[in-house]
């Protein structure tokens, strides 16, 4: 009898040193996710010159995020960023910005940043390190990430959506961009917003869509008003608004 109690002991340490070593059935494995382009939107402020920090956004990043809420370091992100599509809120200052001794738009159309390590650093927070590649140049970038949301959307198709903002900054000269240094400050701010759906994109329809250059409504032209005065000579050219020479 005694014999057969040490057998039984044994064989029970073994199944429970089996079942602390396996897995829980309960442990979540971690999710894929797909960014939402509408829904997800870089914006950068940069000095001008010291009168002002110049605003402007890219819309239209795409991505996959693989997360788990209860473990944030087995987190991954690999998103690509469209700069075709960057805003700065007047066309020759896009164009300015997309020329060759800027971002070079027409070389390197997209940047691209991908996670190396995720540190959590408190309650639905983290630090996101990984690589920026811009311009051609690949360079270390940290982010300061919170997670804003977890839960499924309310409104069609329901998915499961993930919702973060992240904050960096970033020397524009790391990546070879040096041209008016005497006017476009070296420091560039970072603040993102991104949703992200569980599983994989909606479909290449909308993925096209959101990184096709946004086109301009028609503005209707409002008819002259009544006036007195003989109508201006049809070789009449009116005087073109002075721009700042470069962004």
């Amino acid at each position: 009898m005694h014999h057969d109690r040490s057998i039984a002991l044994v064989l029970t340490g073994v199944v429970v040193a089996v079942a602390v070593a396996m897995p829980s059935a309960n442990a979540a494995d971690p999710e894929t996710y797909s960014l939402d382009p509408v829904h997800t939107r870089v914006m950068f402020a940069v000095s001008h010159a010291g009168f002002s920090n110049a605003l402007g956004t890219v819309s239209g990043s795409t991505g996959t995020l693989v997360f788990d809420r209860d473990n944030w370091c087995s987190a991954r992100l690999d998103v690509t960023v469209p700069m075709a599509r960057i805003d700065l809120g007047d066309a020759r200052w896009n164009a300015a910005t997309l020329a060759t001794n800027l971002l070079d738009g027409a070389r390197y159309p997209q940047a691209r940043f991908v996670s190396d390590t995720v540190e959590p650093a408190g309650a639905d927070r983290a630090k996101v390190c990984g690589q920026l590649t811009l311009r051609g140049v690949s360079r270390p970038l940290c982010m300061e990430v919170v997670l804003n949301a977890l839960k499924r959307h309310p409104l069609p198709p329901f998915r499961r959506t993930a919702g973060f903002s992240a904050t960096a900054t970033l020397s524009r000269s790391d990546y070879g961009i040096t041209a008016w240094k005497s006017v476009i400050g070296d420091a560039v701010e970072l603040r993102i917003e991104a949703e992200a759906v569980r599983g994989p994109a909606r479909g290449n329809d909308d993925l096209e869509r959101a990184t096709e250059p946004p086109v301009a409504e028609p503005v209707p032209t409002p008819a002259p008003a009544a006036t007195d005065e003989p109508p201006e000579s049809p070789d009449a050219t009116p005087a073109e608004p002075v721009l700042d020479p470069v962004p």
